[in-house]
């Protein structure tokens, strides 16, 4: 049987100084500032092994972003001609899934601070993944 439906349950919450669309970079490297990730207590065994330093992969659900958009301009640049937004990063989607490549700068607790992350305040969490790094004897 297939499954027609499933059930994201966030695990923690975006507290950042950006909260509006307009004020927000594209991508964090666009001069986006660190914020801290707070999470539910009951996933704080997941952050086990992770330190400051590491590179993590933030994976958030755009709650103000528009689902039934299926075509944008590249980078809201109205010059450039309407493109499928699975060509895109645009957070506009059926699934508004954000992928942050992020560094972890301080753990207190189950609050990480990350940076540089271009997610707005309130923005919820749906997954935390690691960088795997391949070595030369993989």
């Amino acid at each position: 049987m297939v499954e027609t439906g499933y059930t994201l349950n966030p695990i923690g919450v975006v507290r950042s100084t950006l909260t509006n669309r307009e004020e927000a970079p594209r991508q964090g490297y666009e001069g986006a500032p660190d914020a801290w990730i707070e999470l539910d207590h009951a996933v704080a065994e997941g952050l086990d092994g992770i330190a400051v330093g590491d590179e993590i992969i933030v994976i958030t659900w755009f709650h103000q972003s528009q689902r039934d958009i299926l075509k944008v301009h590249p980078g809201r640049n109205k010059d450039l001609p309407l493109t499928g937004v699975f060509a895109t990063r645009s957070p506009n989607r059926p699934n508004p899934l954000g992928l942050h490549r992020v560094t972890v700068r301080e753990i207190v607790g189950t609050r990480l601070k990350v940076g540089p992350l271009e997610a707005l305040d309130n923005t919820p969490v749906v997954d935390i993944k690691s960088i795997l790094r391949l070595s030369a004897d993989s």
